[in-house]
């Protein structure tokens, strides 16, 4: 049997323990820091009052727990910042592999950095050219101010494709988003929208960027959709009667399924077709149709999947005369 002098040597080596095994856990609330004291399994100990545990301000060991029952705040994405705070709580590992948006001081990872910008958020992955693409999946990080995401709606420029660039396609100087005419030929002398003005033919192909006439998987025409076909109509009527027929083809990237991208195909050259029909385009000589991701065009050589998708996504409009530039009959249309 242990005499009092006894019992006091027991309390102290089990009090010892206890506080030895004594963890963190950050409290949100202010960012002060207090320990948990830990039973001999690694338990946290708890008081009488429920959801409570007991408290110490003793040196902690490392690593740190948190726990439920103790009312933590988690971070179940493992990027630094507390659920409490964090504005994307589900990052994937590839989503925060570059860090997040965190204005702890110090940032509490060490890729984490402070908000630079209104639509940058607490414990989302950093965008660092503020283009809308974050740095994890952008291939043109420093893509330029003008193209800065902006409140209310802090959404993605209509210039800048899904991996962050500014495309020109053609590499004609003109950019896909104010481009008219994406195929232009190499080395082609163009106008401010992208086209090179030739004399009509026979047969006069233009393929349109479905960059230029919608937003991302949308079907309503945009500003610079309509000024495109603005051209294309004010080429239509300055033939008068030598007009003979027009086809709307529309065509997407192959992301997504065969059904989905053929319905999307259908509804975009379908707006294109009414634009046109609303703008003089007679209805009885206009054709319109949508293959989907039936006739992807050809992969260069080296070329990435974002800027080769970005070409398949496109709206062909063909005209037909019935007599080309130098009065010849058209034949064979």
């Amino acid at each position: 049997m242990f005499d009092s002098s006894g019992r006091k040597i027991l309390l102290g080596v089990v009090t010892g323990t206890l506080l030895s095994v004594a963890i963190t856990t950050a409290l949100a609330a202010n960012d002060r820091q207090t320990f948990h004291l830990l039973d001999s399994e690694g338990k946290p100990v708890m008081t009488q009052r429920e959801g409570e545990c007991v408290s110490t301000p003793n040196t902690p060991n490392d690593p740190t727990k948190m726990f439920k029952e103790c009312g933590d705040i988690g971070d179940k994405d493992g990027d630094g910042v507390p659920d409490d705070e964090d504005l994307c709580p589900d990052n994937t590992p590839e989503e925060k592999a570059k860090g997040v948006y965190d204005n702890n001081q110090p940032p509490r990872s060490p890729n984490n950095k402070p908000t630079q910008r209104p639509c940058d958020k607490i414990g989302c992955p950093i965008d660092t050219d503020g283009d809308g693409v974050p740095d994890y999946g952008d291939d043109c990080p420093d893509t330029a101010a003008e193209y800065v995401v902006m409140p209310p709606a802090c959404a993605r420029n209509e210039c800048v494709n899904e991996r962050g660039c500014v495309a020109d396609s053609d590499n004609d100087g003109i950019i896909d988003c104010k481009d008219a005419c994406a195929d232009t030929p190499p080395g082609a002398q163009v106008n401010e929208v992208g086209c090179t003005g030739e004399k009509p033919k026979c047969i006069n192909e233009i393929t349109l960027s479905s960059s230029t006439l919608f937003d991302f998987d949308k079907w309503v025409l945009k500003a610079a959709g309509k000024i495109a076909l603005d051209q294309i109509i004010e080429q239509i009527r300055g033939q008068g009667d030598n007009f003979n027929t027009m086809s709307v083809i529309g065509h997407t990237d192959p992301v997504g399924s065969d059904k989905y991208n053929l319905g999307l195909s259908k509804k975009r050259a379908k707006a294109v077709a009414d634009y046109l029909m609303a703008n003089g385009i007679p209805g009885n000589k206009l054709m319109q149709e949508g293959k989907g991701e039936s006739e992807l065009l050809p992969r260069e050589p080296g070329e990435s999947t974002s800027n080769w998708h970005s070409r398949c996504r496109r709206v062909v409009v063909t005209y037909t005369l019935h007599k080309n530039a130098e009065g010849e009959v058209c034949t064979n249309q």
